[in-house]
């Protein structure tokens, strides 16, 4: 009684305080242990654990969740260079193909395990589409009806999945590379280092820019605008010749840790039924999913001409800078792997939530006329 009465004595910014202490605790151990994105799911799984433990202690505001989801738009903005346009444009109508083929896959796979599990296919399908974590999350927040922590949990083991058997795969005897696999110091070392003075005078525009575009897309009810609304506007800015400059980590791993504090208490592990049923089908679903993509990988190796470790990193359902840098390390086509990859991450953030949108609302209006139906002849 004592300990509840103390909680909520507790002020809102000793409740913030306690969960970046927590988040950023979970942070410093992913990243000493060399976990993936350890400042996205550290963050998230400490104030999960947190939360949980001690209830009533642990808030966030959603402001530092917008800021850090601006700053994720303006990265994915930064890519959308004219070479990367260039690139895109010559293999569109094999990327278009490939990418479809991969959504309608999990589609299907989506459909499966709802029928399986009798969990809601809204929720299974946001739960497979590939390469969108914080979109699909986000997307399932807005969503009447979907079940976030299903959502994020198979969003999750997914992205686990292809960080450490794409790697294996690649580097393995089935991948065609020869000569065994990377150092982390060799692929990290490919990466540049952006700088605090590199910054200026230049970010002075796009910062509010992005900023307005967030608010803008905000308020005319675009989808996930803190996320989309800096990131096409950044790029229009890139293609008009106002080159963006590349943001320091520290500020990449703030941004990541914002958001995954933020997704960390949205879930709600006990709310989620026959856990461990769900996380067997969350399992068995991102093994099929790399599965399809290993198929399609040998059928774009037959038809493109590009080697089996250059097709399957351009089709992984997983983050463009891992396998961007993968691809750098065993001399695959890096031109092709991005181009492949850059499409989908912008496929999937631009065309998957209004499509979805229209698909949810019309199949919310089908179920509502069906239930009008049933309770006519019930009369």
């Amino acid at each position: 009684m004592e300990k509840e009465n103390a909680r909520k004595m507790l002020s809102p910014k000793s409740k913030y305080g306690i969960t970046l202490l927590t988040a950023g605790l979970g942070g410093i151990l992913f990243q000493l242990f060399n976990l993936p994105l350890p400042w996205l799911l550290g963050p998230m799984l400490g104030s999960l654990i947190g939360s949980n433990a001690a209830k009533g202690c642990y808030a966030w505001p959603s402001l530092p969740r917008n800021a850090g989801m601006i700053i994720v738009g303006y990265t994915i903005g930064l890519a959308m260079t004219a070479p990367a346009l260039k690139e895109m444009s010559r293999g569109l109508p094999s990327m278009l193909l490939m990418t479809t083929m991969l959504i309608l896959w999990c589609a299907l796979i989506a459909a499966t395990v709802s029928k399986i599990s009798g969990i809601d296919y809204k929720t299974m399908l946001l739960g497979s589409i590939p390469g969108g974590l914080t979109q699909m999350i986000i997307l399932a927040e807005e969503t009447k009806g979907i079940d976030i922590t299903i959502v994020t949990v198979t969003q999750v083991i997914r992205l686990m999945m292809i960080i450490i058997t794409v790697p294996l795969l690649v580097f393995g005897p089935l991948g065609g590379v020869s000569g065994g696999g990377a150092s982390a110091a060799g692929v990290f070392s490919a990466a540049e280092q952006a700088t605090w003075a590199g910054l200026f005078p230049n970010l002075l525009v796009f910062i509010p820019v992005s900023i307005a575009a967030a608010v803008l897309g905000s308020k005319i009810k675009f989808p996930t605008p803190y996320l989309l609304g800096p990131a096409i506007v950044t790029a229009i800015l890139q293609l008009c010749g106002l080159s963006g400059p590349a943001l320091p980590q520290v500020l990449l791993a703030a941004a990541q840790l914002t958001i995954g504090t933020y997704v960390g208490l949205l879930l709600k592990p006990a709310t989620l039924e026959h856990k461990v049923r769900t996380l067997a089908l969350a399992l068995g679903s991102s093994v099929l999913l790399i599965g399809g993509a290993w198929l399609l990988s040998m059928f774009l190796t037959s038809s493109a001409g590009a080697s089996h470790a250059t097709a399957l990193l351009s089709l992984a359902p997983g983050g463009m800078d891992q396998m961007s840098l993968i691809a750098h390390e065993v001399n695959a086509d890096l031109s092709m792997v991005a181009g492949y990859q850059l499409f989908r991450t912008f496929f999937i953030f631009l065309a998957v939530p209004p499509i979805l949108r229209v698909l949810f609302k019309r199949a919310d209006r089908i179920s509502a006329r069906r239930g009008r139906q049933v309770r006519r002849e019930a009369k």
